[in-house]
């Protein structure tokens, strides 16, 4: 697998430290599971270390733990197969190695889709860089954030929930709306963060 950090022959370094700097990104990522590969715009592609490229036409799952810092990589491995198999949602911050070469904390919030057998078909879900407002501490579940999820976090698994649902319905642009929906509610919770890290700054 390569780790190429350029686009169209020139470094893009500059652009994703100024793209995470403002902290007003989240990326999408979309898990075909019994073929085991994760497709990834470039923002998560870049924060994991893998080829943007690469990331767009699919990677194995393992490519992307490899990303995840040393000490979290089994607990969020953990997560996922809790996930898979008590059909929760997933929810988790940790730590990645991102292709600037800075360790940053980003927010994980995803589903798992299944056939009408039950079976785990595709999982999907929004990531945000947190780097700035982390405090160091693991969220392991989605339980332990129940006492003090957001109404903007709310809306972030609700829409989870209506994308997983829109896609059974196979309407091609009902799934582009809900896919808008869901980036946006993300960028609005990366948004959030930076508020968040303002007011605890003053």
């Amino acid at each position: 697998m390569r780790k190429l950090i350029s686009l169209a022959g020139r470094t893009c370094l500059a652009a994703f430290q100024q793209a995470l700097d403002t902290i007003e990104i989240a990326g999408s990522w979309d898990w075909d599971i019994p073929s085991d590969l994760v497709r990834a715009d470039t923002f998560v592609a870049l924060l994991f270390n893998v080829d943007p490229e690469e990331a767009a036409i699919g990677l194995p799952l393992s490519a992307y733990i490899e990303g995840i810092h040393p000490e979290d990589r089994e607990h969020v491995h953990a997560l996922i197969r809790q996930c898979i198999d008590e059909d929760t949602p997933f929810v988790a911050e940790y730590r990645v190695r991102s292709a600037d070469g800075v360790t940053r904390w980003v927010l994980d919030r995803g589903h798992i889709m299944r056939d009408p057998a039950g079976r785990p078909t595709r999982g999907r879900g929004i990531i945000v860089d947190i780097t700035w407002s982390r405090t160091g501490k693991l969220t392991p579940t989605a339980s332990d954030l129940a006492s003090s999820v957001s109404p903007l976090e709310e809306a972030a698994d609700h829409a989870l929930a209506a994308q997983r649902v829109i896609t059974r319905l196979q309407d091609p642009i009902l799934k582009e709306r809900a896919d808008a929906l869901l980036l946006a509610v993300g960028r609005r919770l990366a948004q959030q963060e930076l508020k968040d890290r303002l007011r605890r700054m003053n």
